[in-house]
This record gives structure tokens, sequence and C-alpha cells, in this order.
């Protein structure tokens, strides 16, 4: 199988979407996930945080997982509880995968 987007920040949701399969665990509606992959695994940071993140407050989503290097720039505030991760591992124990 083969997937094909043009958008890089999609990178963590679709490797957590996978995990979450393979374990046949769901991961809660209320989470969304922004985050490049590199090939080792590390979560790389993405452009437009802030709009990415305020446009996930209006959609009504509670929890976002996002690059630890775009958490440390945040400069506004925001309703979501806001995870930053490092890498894979620490995205999946986030979602509560691991």
């Amino acid at each position: 199988m083969e997937l094909k987007y043009g958008e890089p920040a999609v990178d963590l949701g679709m490797v957590l979407a996978c995990g979450s399969s393979f374990k046949n665990m769901s991961i809660d509606k209320g989470t969304v996930v922004i985050g490049e992959v590199g090939l080792t695994g590390e979560v790389r940071a993405v452009n437009l945080i802030d709009k990415r993140l305020k446009e996930a407050e209006k959609l009504g989503f509670k929890t976002c997982i996002i690059p630890e290097s775009n958490k440390k720039l945040l400069k506004d505030t925001y309703k979501l509880d806001i995870i930053g991760v490092r890498n894979v591992n620490e995205a999946m124990k986030a979602v509560g995968l691991k």
C-alpha cells in the first residue's frame, strides 16, 4: 500500500495512525497531531504552528501533539493541552500507544 500526501506536517499523524491500527487501539478523537518525522524517528518543527493551533481550537480539539521545538517558540496561549514531543516514541506514549 502506498500513501501520498504533500504536507510534511501530517507525517507524525500518519505514523501514529499506523501504530494505532497495528496495536488495535484508538487515539482519542479530541487529539490532533502535527509534526514532520525524520528517518530516525525524530519529530521536526513545522511552519505556521500558531495558525495550525488556532484552527485546531476552532475545530474543537482538546489536545495537540506537536514538535517540542515548536512548543518552545509558541507566542500565544491556547485552550488546548499542548504536548511537545522530540521523537515518535514520545508521541506514542503521549497518545497512550506505549
